[in-house]
């Protein structure tokens, strides 16, 4: 089996996020994937893939000939239910699992040719609405006793937490929109609404061309909730890079809830959490550049007050 090196990137994250474990975790990868090898048999390991950060993922060849790709992420919450929710789409609308070994947080996939990323794509409408329509697809009822975290769980514990994490960070911003962060988690916490299929990862990179359907998605993390909490991380992923400004947001609010026939407010509400918690989050694991998420934040905050006065 060819050697591999781990990706830069890779390893950065794992050692941000989870120090001497991430370490461990990486030491052992080399021998993980090997016993993976043996284990699904497979007969070439290619190259990583460049551009993940959380995962390990290469290409395989099968003792049949088959193409396929090698999965393997750090265990945790987010990862854990990753086949669960691949088995329950079955290849539809999404990359199809061949095997999984949910011990070491493995898979084995389809190969998707050609792979181009959604997010690639210039046409930023066409971004959005086959991006939307995906999601749609992807909703899915859930089976009875679904193994999946609750997304109102899920509000709740942020409600909870997010204050204490802010402190640990440094407050490395106004104490405001924490504040408004927990209280809309309370709110979201209480949803009634119905449970679907969701994915706190959903964004167009993250959506692959391939050859059996025009696009599919890959590496969810999913959750049992609310439609509306994929758009969280579907709007903030659709933003400008380098300067994100009020009209764009708000423009982005209305399109998605209209493509999705959601409340905008839900819209915003989930956006806007997300946007707090991710800046907590990168703050806290040394990341310096949080403007961003920040002036999300600020932009969705108010929208969410002019909502309330209405």
């Amino acid at each position: 089996m060819n050697d591999f090196t781990i990706p830069d990137e890779v390893a950065d994250l794992n050692l941000r996020s989870y120090g001497d474990t991430g370490r461990a975790w990486l030491d052992a990868l080399p021998q993980i994937v090997g016993e993976l090898c043996d284990r699904w048999g497979l007969t070439r390991l290619g190259a990583p893939y460049e551009g993940g950060a959380v995962a390990l993922v290469a290409p395989v060849i099968r003792a049949d000939g088959e193409r396929a790709v090698v999965k393997v992420s750090f265990p945790d919450e987010e990862t854990e239910h990753e086949a669960d929710a691949l088995a329950l789409w079955n290849g539809d609308g999404a990359v199809r699992l061949l095997d999984a070994d949910p011990a070491r947080g493995a898979l084995l996939l389809e190969r998707i040719e050609p792979g181009t990323m959604l997010g690639e794509v210039p046409d930023r409408a066409q971004v959005i609405e086959v991006a939307c329509r995906l999601l749609r697809r992807l909703q899915r009822p859930l089976p009875s006793h679904p193994p999946f975290m609750l997304v109102r769980d899920l509000a709740a514990r942020l409600a909870g937490e997010l204050c204490v994490r802010f402190d640990r960070a440094g407050r490395p911003f106004e104490d405001q929109l924490v504040a408004d962060a927990v209280a809309t988690c309370e709110r979201l916490a209480i949803s009634r609404e119905p449970l679907v299929l969701v994915n706190r990862d959903y964004h167009p990179w993250n959506v692959l061309a391939a050859e059996r359907e025009p696009w599919l998605a890959i590496d969810p993390k999913p959750l049992a909730g609310e439609r509306a909490f994929d758009t969280g991380h579907l709007l903030r992923s659709l933003l400008p890079q380098d300067h994100v400004e009020v009209v764009a947001v708000e423009d982005l609010v209305g399109w998605i809830a209209d493509e999705l026939e959601l409340n905008p407010d839900r819209v915003r509400a989930w956006a806007f959490v997300r946007s707090v918690d991710d800046a907590i989050w990168w703050r806290s694991i040394g990341g310096e550049e949080i403007e961003r998420d920040v002036t999300c934040a600020q932009i969705l905050s108010a929208g969410l007050h002019r909502e309330s006065l209405r």
